[in-house]
């Protein structure tokens, strides 16, 4: 016995150590790599009383391109587009820069590939591993009401703590079903003859 959990202990602990190298070896990256979205203010506006979070609801306008400044995407011939932040209708670094912001400001973000398109890319456009920059200018805010809000956060709650409860009244329901007294055929037999 003593024998057999030395050996475990013993490639347990070999695993650990190759788990340990590898992790570090995969997260030293490229050194000129951006690893969060950086946010650069371009234009801010006199009064910004209201800041985005999430659950809020934006309308923008922008202009995507890689670093070598090719254009890969703008709204700026169409209408805004529409961005409830935290509904993950963008690339994640996008939704992170909308943070914070007010409206008529501008910004400029410069997004990591793992926040935008990652390893693959979006070919032919977008290749793999891409950092990405936004220039964007944020049209319309408009906050998330107290009722949008209990049925963004509060709702999924309830509905997570219903269905445990309604898989055990039917469980219970079952069960008293088939633990209930079945009237024999016996029993109803000797009923009648009883009653002549």
């Amino acid at each position: 016995m003593a024998a057999v959990f030395q050996k475990f202990t013993m490639k347990s602990t070999v695993f650990l150590l190759l788990l340990a190298v590898l992790t570090c070896g995969f997260s030293q990256g490229n050194e000129n790599d951006v690893e969060e979205v950086q946010v650069e203010t371009l234009v801010q506006p006199e009064t910004c009383s209201v800041l985005s979070r999430m659950g809020d609801t934006l309308k923008i306008h922008y202009t995507g391109k890689l670093l070598d400044g090719k254009v890969i995407d703008s709204s700026l011939s169409v209408d805004p587009l529409v961005v409830e932040l935290g509904k993950r209708t963008v690339i994640a670094g996008l939704e992170q820069s909308l943070v914070g912001v007010c409206e008529g400001q501008k910004i400029k973000a410069t997004i990591p590939s793992h926040l935008a398109y990652g390893k693959k890319g979006y070919p032919p456009t977008i290749p793999g591993d891409a950092v990405l920059e936004f220039e964007v200018e944020v049209v319309s805010l408009t906050q998330q009401t107290p009722w949008q809000k209990m049925v963004t956060d509060v709702l999924p709650l309830v509905c997570l703590a219903l269905v445990p409860t309604l898989l055990g009244l039917v469980g219970l329901y079952l069960y008293n079903k088939a633990n209930a007294e079945k009237p024999s055929k016996k029993k109803s037999k000797d009923k009648k003859i009883k009653k002549k």
